[in-house]
């Protein structure tokens, strides 16, 4: 058995963020943004207070929300939510209610929980078989050379699977074949050049980075008698689409004056797409892909002189001089002194029709502009689309856009066809939380208030709708593009990283991931407050919300804590109402997906409990609410991403293996997935269970 491992150790990393992350890592993959200070610098106010006012005017009750127009006009949110109510007639919920076996109550969770452990390898219940299915530099087409560090070209690069892998979904095809659709977030250079030199990177080092970002589209086939999936080299739909393709703006923000470069006077067509991170499948059979951490790759940022430019900029932390990776050497457009537009092109949701590798991606500029984590869809009552989304930074924001026109039913060409244009109409809003309890019994540590729970009520607060503000003083394309300083004006309320943001596909309740915050309480920023409960948060929670009336279009929400993650042994953490004594330690939650049983699963990012980061199960409904069940942990200096649950396997991305300070080429501090005397490559795994 993997040796246990002591809780609460302080990190060697040598990171400046409150997770076990290396300071690696946090260089490579956010741009160091832990070690600067938060670009939220508004002063909004915590609303538990406001909250019990409203209760005591009998517009907040326990578990319900009786006046979405009292909440708003009471917390004094502005006139526009009238606009952007739901219409007062229903439908049948086009499947905004899919059949499921269970509601979440631990039925399929029946496997032996992995202890925490250190160990160079993916680790996986006894009984459980696993298999790489596909790494860093395996090629998807014919004719093209298999992986070897020292024989690396741009071309090449162009047509093998991408470096540090992220999101991953699976599409059916039929006959056993899916299309395995990956994000490639952000490259490692010193883990993939022999004798890289950071301060001087050559053309093709820089080019081959620009190749390894992106997305993978690959055919894989199911193996008989495994779990196992295999990819179909050379099938027609295979696909990379990395920094240097077409990419194609739509909607609201298409063409705007702050959109044009020298390159595209139209402001239309956008070259690659940056740091993709968590993403989302429609019901319609597109894929979508977040745009996170974008800011990182734009130089001089501070020689901008114009006081509204440059707030924009720091207000997405873009105000840097010199980059890591140096592209503003190879290309003008990375260098904001020479093309200023050019980081308004990135930090969108995208969509990709995986089933035609034809069709230029596009960029969904009405569902706003930051740093996204993810976007995750969910069926309204009256047939419209409802997309949750996140903005990876500490003090940073929820936020939901609700589309304008129905879905057309299918996931087949017809339907894709009908639904190209639904997510560039609707209206965007962020969250606003109102806790219950006073601020008084939220004392920063994570201890529970006198009424038992951390929970509440909140209301969506609208932001623009196509070309109409409801935000003072932006229009309507400012407001879109430098979405977070609209959100700003309203007083969204700051929450701890909000990562993934998935809707329980049969119930419509919605999860959000709340990785951490180790500047929560710190001088001069955010107290903590009843959604975000602890100072110096260094594991994270997970918080569950519902919508008004369990229709994904309503204005208004109730919301509790269902995890306040850490050591079970700390009194301060929080497990569903579940024992303690019987749930795995988790720390940093990130990605989330369901299986279809109806349980939570949960990849983590920067475990700081001293152990690997791994994948966790947890039911949600019964006696067995909030038991978190540790299914796997990933290699040493890995992250779970991913992740995939389905009736057959369980699927995770493990990326950037190895990466802790000092990894290289010639040091590699990881060996998987080769083995001895080879270097790390990111990876999709799957694992199923043995036969028996």
């Amino acid at each position: 058995m993997p040796p246990l491992l002591p809780f609460f150790t302080t990190s060697s990393s040598g990171s400046p963020c409150a997770s076990g992350r290396s300071a690696l890592t946090c260089r490579m993959r956010c741009g160091d943004a832990c070690s600067h200070d938060e670009p939220n610098t508004s002063d909004n106010e915590y609303f538990g207070d406001v909250a019990s006012t409203l209760s005591r005017r009998g517009l907040l009750r326990t578990g319900a929300v009786v006046s979405v127009a009292g909440i708003a006009a009471g917390a004094s949110l502005g006139t526009a939510g009238a606009a952007a109510a739901a219409p007062a007639t229903t439908a049948a919920g086009l499947g905004s209610r899919r059949p499921g076996r269970g509601e979440g109550d631990g039925r399929g969770l029946d496997f032996v929980p992995v202890e925490p452990n250190t160990l160079d390898a993916l680790t996986a219940p006894p009984g459980y078989a696993q298999a790489v299915v596909m790494a860093w530099g395996d090629p998807l087409f014919k004719g093209v050379p298999a992986f070897d560090v020292d024989k690396q070209t741009p071309a090449a690069q162009r047509k093998q699977f991408g470096f540090n892998n992220d999101f991953l979904g699976l599409l059916p095809l039929g006959r056993g074949q899916h299309l395995m659709v990956v994000n490639h977030e952000y490259t490692t250079e010193q883990m993939m050049h022999r004798g890289y030199d950071a301060a001087n990177p050559t053309r093709d080092q820089v080019e081959i980075g620009w190749a390894a970002h992106g997305l993978s589209v690959v055919v894989v086939e199911e193996e008989r008698g495994t779990g196992n999936l295999r990819p179909v080299v050379g099938h027609r739909l295979n696909r990379r689409l990395h920094t240097q393709s077409e990419f194609e703006l739509t909607g609201p923000v298409a063409g705007h004056a702050l959109v044009r470069t020298k390159a595209d006077p139209r402001g239309r067509t956008a070259l690659g797409t940056l740091n993709n991170c968590g993403g989302g499948l429609t019901p319609w059979g597109t894929w979508l892909t977040a745009e996170e951490n974008f800011n990182q790759y734009f130089a001089n940022g501070s020689t901008v002189t114009d006081p509204t430019t440059l707030a924009r900029l720091k207000r997405y932390g873009a105000a840097n001089a010199t980059t890591e990776r140096k592209w503003e050497r190879f290309d003008d457009r990375f260098d904001l002194a020479k093309e200023p537009n050019e980081i308004n092109r990135f930090g969108w949701i995208v969509e990709v029709d995986p089933y035609d590798p034809t069709a230029a991606p596009k960029k969904r500029t009405a569902l706003g502009r930051f740093k996204h984590e993810a976007a995750e869809p969910f069926i309204t009552d009256d047939g419209r689309v409802a997309m949750y989304m996140g903005d990876d930074e500490r003090f940073d924001y929820l936020y939901k856009f609700v589309s304008d026109g129905k879905v057309a039913r299918g996931n087949d060409a017809n339907a894709r066809r009908r639904n190209r244009d639904l997510l560039d109409h609707g209206t965007l809003f962020v969250a606003r939380f109102l806790g219950n309890s006073s601020q008084a019994e939220i004392d920063g540590t994570g201890a529970l208030p006198s009424d038992g729970a951390f929970d509440g009520a909140g209301v969506w607060v609208p932001l623009v709708n196509g070309t109409t503000s409801y935000v003072k003083g932006m229009t309507a394309e400012e407001v879109l593009l430098f979405t977070r300083q609209a959100a700003d004006v309203v007083g969204a309320t700051k929450m701890d990283r909000p990562e993934d943001v998935q809707p329980h596909p049969r119930t419509g309740k919605v999860y959000v991931a709340l990785t951490n915050n180790a500047n929560r309480g710190a001088a001069g920023q955010a107290v903590a407050d009843e959604a975000n409960p602890r100072s110096a948060n260094k594991h994270g929670h997970v918080l569950e919300l519902s919508e008004l009336g369990d229709d994904a279009a309503a204005n208004a929400f109730t919301w509790n804590l269902l995890l306040v993650c850490g050591d079970p042994k700390d009194p301060n953490t929080y497990w569903g109402g579940f024992d303690p004594r019987r749930v795995s330690p988790i720390s940093c939650p990130d990605n989330l997906a369901f299986d279809p049983d109806g349980n939570l699963w949960i990849s983590t990012d920067g475990n700081a409990l001293g152990s690997n980061d791994g994948l966790f199960a947890v039911p949600l409904e019964g006696s067995k609410r909030g038991q978190v069940k540790q299914f796997l942990t990933v290699p040493a200096g890995a992250e779970t991403c991913g992740p995939w649950i389905d009736e057959d396997r369980v699927m995770v991305c493990v990326q950037h293996p190895g990466e802790k300070n000092g990894a290289t080429v010639e040091n590699p501090a990881s060996q998987w997935p080769d083995g001895p005397g080879s270097i790390p490559r990111p990876g999709v795994v799957a694992v199923w269970p043995k036969r028996r």
